[in-house]
């Protein structure tokens, strides 16, 4: 292999094994069921599973042509791309493996019903349903299944734009170890030896050294490392100078320039950026509050898109998945949209996100119910004003001490007269300076001050402030209306009565997680963790669909025993 920088696909092909054979894409056209399938699987089968009534109901939903543009034109014929979404549906609706679903397109009746196969039909190696996933991923095609579910409920009228729909989030597992910095630090390196070994084997054997293969040649465990605070930084300082002396051979040395492009490599520079500085020549493990905040931290060689999250007292490794659906009353609650994002990504950035998306989709609602974390001021503003949406949720709570006692003069009982820049107080007083900056939040607000002069000797200043002099942060004047009316608008209780449909996305995510496994990741990766979620959804919309066909009732909320005392 030639070893310079423009040899990345050749790194990444000898890493990951050897090519597979090109597959290309001969249309199958989609026939009826086979004669002696439908007999056999009526018979066995007389009230209908749930696969048989899915083909039946909805037909087959995907046609070869939707996937023209993952397979190139020439080569060996690929499986029916149609056949390879449909049993990725139903390997989520039942939680099968690869193998559990190979399995079961050979030998279950109604797989092969759903699946228009003949009884002798083999099927196929459970290989190929990991190749058709990367396929959808490399071709930017995850929402391609999704959304051809979306497309048909649309043509039976059963989700529409208008409306009402809700949003909420739930924390998401990655499929790695959660490690301390320790930990991380020897994975990182033990990673970055193991794919060198095999990308370079002879430069690295004569590079390293004899006592790396007692460190390095098996898994960093914890119970394994010294308990003492100082014998730990020492092993952890002199994994970091080793670190160091590798990055420094491959950085400084021409012929081996190239394996900078390795991902394992840059992992490894990356991590010894966030937990390493070099002091005179010698590694330091950074002290706790030195290093980035949690939610920019690689926590593991093996996913570095897997962050640290928290959520009141739940902390986590992984990502966070967001789903929002229709909430109508004549209609069933369908999902519309699925995003997924890194653990410590705020979910108010996921607010335009979702918005742009929907819209894309022709699919805006009139009202959308969010939790407190969707709804920041600017949304309010940005959801009506770009998307014509009424953005349905609580405020912030004002953390000031006014407002937490609901005694003295908090921000709404100042006059603000936005085209004087000027702000007059209970008292009468008027402000003194006028400074627009950026919050830590990145929100746009105006700082403002009252003179010292003013606020000493005034009697009401017990009521105003604790401080020598009142200041005021306030939004701009589009957002701090729009901040005032919302919270003007939920001391209504008609707001509360309108918002408690909210609440029931919760039994949305209730159902991904206990039927379906969303909260555990299966896949290493945002990608293929996102497109997981995007499978979930198209599963629950499918699930939910044959229910309302056949008219049965959403699930009352259930109550505990001991509550339900409260009711005698």
């Amino acid at each position: 292999m030639k070893k310079n920088s423009s040899t990345q696909r050749e790194i990444t092909i000898q890493v990951q094994g050897e090519e597979k054979e090109v597959m290309s894409l001969k249309p199958e056209p989609i026939g009826p069921i086979p004669q002696e399938t439908a007999r056999v699987a009526k018979a066995a089968c007389p009230k209908g599973s749930t696969f048989i009534k899915m083909r039946d109901t909805l037909g087959v939903l995907f046609q070869d042509e939707m996937f023209a543009d993952l397979f190139p034109n020439d080569g060996q014929p690929a499986l029916a791309p149609w056949r390879l979404a449909l049993v990725t549906i139903m390997q989520f609706a039942e939680g099968l493996s690869d193998r559990q679903v190979a399995e079961a397109v050979r030998t279950h009746i109604d797989w092969k019903y759903a699946l228009g196969l003949e009884l002798e039909d083999e099927g196929f190696d459970f290989s190929v349903l990991c190749e058709f996933r990367a396929r959808l991923i490399e071709g930017h095609a995850e929402y391609l299944l999704f959304e051809a579910m979306l497309t048909y409920l649309k043509q039976q009228g059963l989700i529409k734009a208008g409306g009402r729909q809700r949003t909420d989030a739930t924390h998401v597992l990655a499929a790695v170890r959660a490690t301390n910095r320790v930990v991380c630090v020897g994975e990182t390196l033990r990673a970055a030896l193991n794919t060198l070994a095999e990308v370079e084997p002879e430069w690295l054997r004569s590079f390293a050294p004899h006592e790396w293969y007692e460190r390095y040649a098996h898994r960093i465990e914890e119970y394994r490392l010294p308990k003492g605070k100082e014998k730990r930084t020492t092993v952890v300082e002199t994994m970091g100078t080793d670190g160091y002396a590798l990055l420094d051979a491959i950085f400084s040395t021409p012929e081996m320039n190239w394996l900078r492009h390795v991902s394992a490599v840059e992992t490894l520079r990356r991590v010894w950026v966030q937990q390493f500085e070099l002091v005179d020549g010698q590694a330091r493990f950074r002290a706790d509050d030195s290093i980035p905040p949690p939610a920019k931290m690689i926590c593991s060689p093996y996913d570095v898109q897997a962050t640290y999250g928290r959520k009141l007292t739940t902390w986590w490794v992984g990502y966070k998945v967001h789903l929002t659906e229709s909430c109508d009353a004549d209609a069933p609650r369908l999902i519309t949209h699925v995003e997924t994002s890194r653990a410590g990504h705020g979910d108010v950035d996921m607010t335009p996100v979702i918005h742009q998306a929907l819209k894309e989709k022709e699919l805006l609602p009139t009202e959308h119910l969010t939790d407190t974390n969707y709804a920041e001021a600017k949304q309010f503003v940005q959801s009506r004003q770009e998307y014509g949406i009424d953005l349905i949720a609580p405020t912030r709570a004002d953390n000031k001490w006014q407002g937490k006692e609901k005694q003295g003069f908090d921000a709404s009982s100042f006059q603000i007269d936005w085209q004087a820049q000027q702000v007059r107080c209970p008292a009468g007083r008027e402000s003194v300076s006028w400074t627009p900056a950026i919050d830590r939040y990145d929100n746009q607000v105006i700082k403002i001050k009252f003179s010292m002069k003013d606020c000493k000797p005034c009697p009401m200043k017990a009521h105003c402030t604790k401080a020598p002099r009142r200041t005021l942060s306030v939004r701009i004047q589009q957002h701090h209306e729009a901040l005032q009316q919302a919270r003007a608008r939920q001391k209504d209780a008609a707001f509360w009565e309108k918002y408690r449909a909210r609440s029931g996305i919760e039994g949305t995510i209730s159902q991904g997680v206990r039927a379906f496994g969303m909260r555990r990741s299966r896949y290493s990766g945002m990608e293929k963790t996102h497109l997981q979620h995007l499978i979930i959804a198209t599963t629950i919309n499918l699930v939910r669909v044959l229910a309302w066909s056949e008219g049965k009732p959403l699930a009352k909320t259930r109550t505990s025993r001991f509550a339900a005392l409260a009711a005698y």
